[in-house]
């Protein structure tokens, strides 16, 4: 696969899927219209690490219907939103043109990110669930991260564990097997599906996404390579999806959180990761 083809094979899929994410219960967006307090599952899980970002200029890379964007923004970070799918993007605009929440959304892949922002640099650079496993290159990642940051800028990430990435679907016996790619592979694995990952009646015509893992020890040594200092990393023992259908349990005292019923010890669901880009 060419370098930028994956953008061809995908933005179909996220196209047609983003106005069922933003009806979909999952993403609440009807919460953030009723409650201009309200700050979503997700960002509300990291808030004890994101500090305060009060007047801090954010970009949130990936960013889908804005959802996340806006949460952040309503810590007080002045957040831009950036994703390649313009279906994404018209359900976000709508999203704050009826919140009157302060967020501004641009058009681009990640890798042309540096140039679609105008060479703008931010102190503060997000990027959420489940969104590396759509790049086929996590080190070329990690240098636009850097070229966004202005010196004392910080990148902070928190996504699905490869590990998780890399499980078989659930077996009857309960073993958790390694089945996909944990390191980065130079061709995508490439699924299949009728459905999408929230609850949804919506019938696709687009089911094909191409997709990549990347592991740890990548991330890591992309992000280290791209000049920037590692300041926090952990791995956490739950996930806010239901990663493993019929296998997770919601946590009493964080709803939105699912964790292995049987010995989740076994398992490093998802990770936090901080780094900093000199001053």
């Amino acid at each position: 696969m060419a370098d930028d083809d994956y953008l061809t094979a995908n933005l179909p899929w996220w196209d047609e899927r983003a106005p069922a994410h933003a009806a979909s219960a999952e993403y609440g967006v009807q919460r953030y219209m009723d409650d201009p307090g309200f700050v979503g599952e997700v960002v509300s899980f990291d808030r004890p690490r994101l500090g305060d970002i009060n007047g801090q200029r954010g970009v949130h890379l990936q960013c889908h219907i804005g959802t996340d964007t806006v949460s952040l923004s309503r810590l007080g970070a002045r957040m831009t939103g950036l994703d390649f799918s313009a279906a994404s993007l018209e359900q976000a605009r709508r999203l704050v043109a009826r919140t009157g929440d302060r967020v501004d959304f641009v058009r681009a892949g990640v890798y042309a990110a540096v140039g679609a922002l105008g060479g703008q640099q931010y102190d503060l650079v997000f990027t959420g669930i489940g969104a590396l496993c759509w790049l086929p290159d996590i080190h070329r990642w990690a240098e636009v991260v850097a070229a966004l940051l202005a010196p004392g800028g910080r990148l902070f990430l928190r996504e699905g564990h490869p590990v998780l990435w890399a499980l078989a679907d659930p077996r009857p016996d309960g073993l958790l097997v390694l089945e996909h790619p944990y390191v980065e592979h130079r061709e995508p694995m490439v699924w299949d599906e009728q459905g999408t990952y929230v609850d949804s009646e919506a019938v696709f015509e687009h089911t094909v996404s191409h997709e990549w893992n990347h592991g740890i020890g990548e991330i890591l040594s992309g992000v280290l390579e791209a000049g920037l200092r590692l300041t926090a990393f952990e791995e956490h023992d739950s996930v806010p999806w239901d990663a493993l259908p019929g296998y997770l349990e919601r946590l009493p005292d964080q709803p939105n959180e699912r964790r292995l019923i049987d010995r989740p010890w076994r398992l490093p669901h998802t990770y936090t990761l901080q780094a900093v880009k000199p001053g």
